[in-house]
């Protein structure tokens, strides 16, 4: 018997081009120290090539769902990723999906509107 629930439709989502990290010595960031993690790496790859549920990223890097739990919470708090739709398992239960929040991180040691010319 089929589910009522869509299992996996399709997911249209499009992330920023880019996102700008400062690094200024005055305010401090917590995005280097969340991306220092390998497994916050291999999720962020697992979220590459298109959006995925915590229990789909954890098969794919082969870490418990606990642990991609934990660092999909960080990473979302740091903007890297956001919750992009809600999929439904055939018992009826929801579940997130995750994407990347953007295309390019780059990293700056200063505001560019801060230099003086």
């Amino acid at each position: 018997m089929a589910s009522v629930f869509p299992h996996h439709p399709p997911v249209d989502y499009v992330p920023r081009e880019q996102t700008n990290v400062v690094v200024n010595g005055t305010e401090p960031t917590d995005v280097l120290q969340i991306l220092s993690s390998e497994a916050a790496q291999e999720i962020l790859g697992a979220l590459r090539d298109e959006p995925r549920t915590a229990s789909d990223i954890a098969d794919a890097v082969d870490r418990s769902l606990q642990s991609v739990s934990y660092h999909l919470n960080r990473l979302c708090t740091a903007d890297l990723i956001e919750p992009v739709e809600t999929w439904y398992s055939e018992k009826g239960t929801e579940m997130t999906v995750y994407a990347l929040a953007t295309e390019r991180l780059v990293v700056q040691f200063s505001d560019t509107a801060d230099r003086s010319v």
